[in-house]
C-alpha cells in the first residue's frame, strides 16, 4: 500500500481569524503583533504579504514596507481554540494526526480510499468541512511523504490544493525550485550559488560525499535527500500520547534575541492552551534548536515545582535558550515542547503550599472557556516581552 500523506496548513491563521470576528478587516493589510519597538510580525494577511511583511520580522520593518497596515494584538487563546475545532475534524479523517504547530498537521491517509475516495477527492472534502465548521480556509498537500506533502500545501496557497503522485517526486521538485525548496534559505542559496548550484538538477549532479565534503555532513546529507525530493526526516513522529509540541522554521535566519523571546512567549501560550484543551498536565519542558549548517541540538527541564502556566513554560524555554544559544548565532529554527503528560488537571503531585501560578492556570482555563462561547476576551500578563 503505498503511503498517502496529507499536510495541512491553515491559510493566514491569525490573520484569518481576526477577519471572522471582525468582517470590517477583510481586505485590509492586516498584521498581527506588537506595537513597541521590540516588537516582531505574529502572522500577516495576504494582502499586507504583497509588500514583503512576513512572520518574525521586526514591527518596524513590516511598518515601513507597508504604514498603512492595520496592526491587531494576537489573541493566542482564540487562536488556540479555533485551531482544536480544526485538529477535531482532521481527526474525522485519519486516527493518524501529528500536529506540528498551531496552524498546521500532518495526516495519514493512506488505506482512505474507501471512506473518503481517491486522495484528491479526500482533501476536497476535507477543506470543505474545514470551511463548513468554522468559516476558514486550508491549503492542503498530499504526497507519499512529509516532505513532499508539506512543499505540496504551499504551491498552491491560499486556498491550494496539490497533490503529488509517487513516483513525480523529482518532478514536483524541479518545478517548486531551489529558491523554493523547503530548508534551503537565502544564506544556503548563497552558499550553493558559490558552487554554481543554482537549480535542483545541478543540485542533483553531486553526490553525497561530495556535498557533505562541500558544506558539512548534516547540510551536505541534508541537500542530497531534498535534490532528490526523499523526505530527510525533518518532521519525526512523536509519540501524541506523550507530548505537545510546536516549532518555528524563519524565512530568514534570526540572529537577534527580541525576536526568539517573543516567538517562545508565542510557543508558550500555544501550548499551555493546547495542553488545556486536550486537559493534559505535563512535567518536562523540552526547547530545540537547529542552525544554518542543519546541525540541530535541544535541551529539556523537569523542574520540580508543577507546570500550571504559559508563563512558566517561557520562564524555562529562556533559561534554556540562554544555556544553548549565544545572541548573534543565526537559527533558522525553533521548537518548544511539553512532554511527559498526564490526563488531568490536577497534578501528580499535590504541593503543600499554594502555588500562584495555579491561579494563573484557572485564569487560562476561565478565558479558554470564554473564547468558545464567542467572547472577545485576552489574557493579561506582567511578561516584559509581552506589548503593552
Amino acid at each position: 500500500m503505498q503511503p498517502v500523506i496529507f499536510h495541512v496548513d491553515m491559510d493566514a491563521f491569525y490573520a484569518a481569524i481576526e477577519v471572522l470576528d471582525h468582517p470590517e478587516y477583510k481586505g485590509k493589510c492586516l498584521i498581527i503583533g506588537g506595537l513597541s519597538k521590540r516588537s516582531v510580525v505574529s502572522t500577516a494577511s495576504y494582502e499586507a504579504r504583497t509588500f514583503g511583511v512576513h512572520s518574525a520580522m521586526p514591527m518596524t520593518q513590516a511598518l515601513r514596507l507597508c504604514p498603512h497596515a492595520l496592526v491587531v494584538k494576537p489573541r493566542m487563546e482564540r487562536y488556540s481554540q479555533m485551531s482544536g475545532k480544526v485538529m477535531e475534524i482532521l481527526r474525522q479523517f485519519s486516527s493518524d494526526v501529528m500536529q506540528i504547530s498551531i496552524d498546521e498537521a500532518f495526516l495519514d491517509m493512506s488505506g482512505t480510499n474507501r471512506l473518503f475516495g481517491l486522495p484528491r477527492q479526500a482533501g476536497e472534502r476535507l477543506k470543505a468541512e474545514v470551511h463548513a465548521q468554522t468559516g476558514l480556509t486550508i491549503s492542503v498537500g498530499i504526497g507519499p511523504s512529509r516532505f513532499i506533502a508539506k512543499m505540496a500545501s504551499d504551491y498552491d496557497k491560499p486556498n491550494g490544493l496539490c497533490r503529488v503522485s509517487p513516483g513525480k517526486e523529482q518532478a514536483f521538485i524541479d518545478a517548486v525550485g531551489l529558491k523554493k525548496l523547503w530548508g534551503v534559505g537565502k544564506v544556503t542559496q548563497t552558499m550553493l550559488a558559490k558552487h554554481h548550484i543554482t537549480t535542483t538538477e545541478e543540485l542533483r549532479s553531486y553526490s553525497e560525499t561530495t556535498l557533505e565534503n562541500l558544506f558539512g555532513r548534516s547540510m551536505g546529507h541534508f541537500l542530497y535527500l531534498a535534490g532528490r525530493g526523499i523526505d530527510p526526516g525533518i518532521f519525526k513522529e512523536e509519540s501524541k500520547s506523550h507530548s505537545i509540541s510546536t516549532e518555528t522554521t524563519f524565512i530568514e535566519d534570526v540572529t537577534t534575541k527580541d525576536v526568539l523571546e517573543q516567538t517562545l512567549l508565542a510557543m508558550s501560550h500555544e501550548i499551555m492552551f493546547r495542553a488545556l484543551e486536550e486537559k493534559q498536565m505535563g512535567r518536562t519542558i523540552a526547547l530545540k534548536l537547529r542552525f544554518p549548517d542543519f546541525t540541530t541540538t535541544s535541551i529539556q527541564i523537569t523542574p520540580q515545582s508543577n507546570l500550571y502556566s504559559a508563563e512558566q513554560i517561557y520562564h524555562y524555554a529562556l533559561q534554556m535558550l540562554q544555556q544553548k544559544w549565544q545572541e548573534g548565532t543565526p537559527l533558522r529554527l525553533i521548537g518548544l515542547g511539553l512532554h511527559q503528560l498526564y490526563s488531568g488537571d490536577r497534578p501528580l503531585q499535590e504541593e503543600l503550599f499554594a502555588d500562584p501560578y495555579e491561579k494563573k492556570r484557572k485564569l487560562e482555563q476561565v478565558v479558554l472557556q470564554l473564547q468558545k462561547q464567542g467572547k472577545s476576551v485576552c489574557k493579561a500578563t506582567n511578561l516584559k516581552s509581552v506589548e503593552e
